[in-house]
Order: structure tokens, then sequence, then C-alpha cells
């Protein structure tokens, strides 16, 4: 019988092949799963419990519901007589004056869209905004919304920007003094569009490898044995291991893009701070479609975190879900204090739900 795709790349004969190689590995490292599904694959597979007590996985900042500033959402919260569109994960995470999904019960008309387009489509009956979060993989889909919404002559849309990008956010990971990170496990959806290129200051600048996989038990757990390969011949570089679908120059229409309908500008991560040339807003030549200009929001330069919650420290690396006071206390799935236990990709819920 022929194996199917996924079943290959799950087969508990190589499974169990690549763990034992991995079982004899000794000296301690800590390995960052940047991306948040990654996250939550390690935790669906249990693979935390198959490596040696040797090699710690941390979570990164790659979910881009937990890195989405309070103000993002409080800012939107006041706009009237307008449609909210946003993804799923988002209508949950608390800002200042509660939850879009609290304001929703309260009267605000709050749509939860699978795709800009659907916004797009929303706003030919009624004035819309999008809630543009997300990494690059999400954004070159929010900037062709933004230029069909141009060329379509369709005034009744926009978008909040709050788009984030991952290897500025990275680098400055690399950077803290107090973090410490001896390899980067580097997100396969991001890359796709990317490539492997703009990691390459991460092994050049700071003599940090990473390997981006894919998200199977299989590709996760070569990559580990990657990565453990450049720490033991201390050559640290950037490798693709989801060969199938990055390739090193990415994926040149989504970035072109990219390039034609947004900008680069320094960008707020909340729970981290502000990231230098991490974030992408709106060109003035769609600024017609900017929702910060269209409605004369302001976005706070600093984002002060929840008390108690280290949710920041968590998407640093610096500490795991369960080293934070609040965790499974105070912070639920039904009780989220912070974003990384709302979010679907988040790793206090990934921890929540499969590592306790």
């Amino acid at each position: 019988m022929k194996l199917s795709i996924s079943e290959k790349f799950r087969d508990p004969d190589l499974v169990r092949s690549l763990v034992e190689e991995l079982q004899s590995w000794e000296k301690p490292v800590k390995l960052m799963e940047v991306c948040g599904s990654h996250t939550m694959a390690i935790g669906h597979w249990g693979l935390r419990k198959l490596l040696p007590s040797s090699i710690t996985l941390l979570s990164g900042p790659g979910c881009p519901v937990c890195v989405t500033p309070y103000s993002v959402i409080d800012s939107i919260m006041n706009l009237k007589d307008v449609t909210i569109a946003t993804f799923g994960d988002l209508i949950r995470v608390p800002g200042r004056n509660g939850s879009l999904e609290q304001s929703r019960a309260r009267g605000l008309d709050v749509r939860i869209v699978y795709s800009p387009f659907d916004a797009l489509e929303m706003a030919k009956k009624k004035e819309t905004v999008f809630i543009g979060i997300g990494f690059e993989t999400t954004s070159p889909g929010v900037a062709y919304t933004i230029k069909q919404a141009a060329e379509k002559k369709i005034k009744n849309f926009s978008v909040l920007p709050a788009f984030k990008i991952i290897p500025p956010a990275l680098e400055a990971l690399a950077d803290d003094k107090d973090v410490s990170i001896d390899a980067f496990i580097l997100p396969g959806h991001v890359s796709a569009i990317l490539g492997s290129e703009p990691y390459r200051v991460l092994s050049e600048k700071y003599r940090t490898g990473g390997v981006v996989t894919g998200f199977e038990p299989l590709d996760i757990l070569n990559g580990i044995r990657m990565l453990l390969r450049q720490i033991q011949e201390k050559d640290p570089r950037i490798e693709i291991e989801y060969k199938w679908v990055v390739h090193k120059d990415g994926n040149p229409q989504a970035k072109a893009i990219l390039d034609e309908i947004f900008t680069v500008e320094d960008s707020l991560w909340r729970g981290i701070g502000k990231i230098n040339r991490s974030g992408l807003t709106i060109r003035d030549e769609f600024s017609d479609y900017n929702a910060l200009k269209k409605y004369n929001l302001t976005l706070p330069e600093k984002d002060d975190f929840d008390k108690g919650c280290r949710c920041g420290d968590v998407l640093k690396g610096k500490i795991i879900p369960k080293e934070c006071p609040l965790f499974k206390v105070k912070c639920t799935p039904e009780n989220p204090i912070g974003a990384c236990m709302v979010s679907s990709e988040g790793s206090c819920a990934a921890y929540y739900k499969y590592e306790e």
C-alpha cells in the first residue's frame, strides 16, 4: 500500500531512528522554535518529551496575535458606524478596555473573516475596517486586497496596518544579552515568502545558526538534528530542511506586492517593545486605504504589558509558560490574561493543551 505524504512524514520507524540519534546529545543547548505553528506541532506530537534533557526547545515571537499591542485593539474600539473585520483569534485578545468580543456584545459591529477579501465584499454595503495583523505569510494577501480596492475604486474599505516582519525580531533577540539562544528553528510559512537570505545576518553577525523546517514530526526532528550538527561543527549557518516548499529567494511575486503596497517602519511588539524596521505600513500612494490616516487614529509609542503576566518573557524565550505565576492559576483559555493564552498559536495555549 502506498503511503500518503503525511504518513511518510510521520513514519514511526523513521521517527524512532531520529529520536534515538538525538538522545545521544549531551551538551546543553537551547533551540528556539520561532513560529507558533511549530510550537503547536511540537506540543501536539509530544516532541519535547522525546528529546533528551540536554535539548531545550523555547517558544519565540512567531505568533502574530501574541505580539499585537494593546493600542491596536483599543484604537479600533472607538470607531462608530463601521464594520470591523478581523481574523478569529484577535477577537478575544484583551485590550485595556476589554476585548473586541466583549465590545461586540455591547453593540460594536465586529465580524470574523477568513480572508481580507471577505472584508472587501462587506465594504460594498457598509464602511469596513480590516485589522491588518500578521507576518509575511498573510500580509501579501492583504496588500493585494488593497490594490484591488484601489483599482475598483471601493472607497468604503480600509486597513489598520499592524503587520510585523520576522527577521528583525530575531536579530533583536540575538542581540539581547539577557536572552540565551543557541540556534533557531525558522518558520516554514514565513520563509516560503521571504526565502532564507534575510536570516543570514543571524549566522554572519551573531554566529547563531538556523534551519527552516516544515511542521510534521520528521521535519522538526530533522531540523533539530541539522542544528545540532552546526553546533557540533562550530559552523553556524542558515539551512533549509523544508526544500519542497521554501526556496532560497522566496516567492518573488509575493515580495513584489509587499513592496508595491507597503513600506517598512519601526514597530511595537506586545510584551517585547519597539523593534527597528520590524513592521509594515501602507505607502502614501494608498493612504486612502490606511485606517490610521482615514480616521485620524494614533498608536502610542509604548505599550505597558499586563501586570503580573510574563508573556513578553515567554516570547523572548527567557522562560517557558509554566514559569509564569499566572499560568493555569489566573490565566486559562477560558479567562486569558495575556495574548499567548488566547491565540491558537500561542505558546501558553500550547503548553496548557499539550504539555500539562
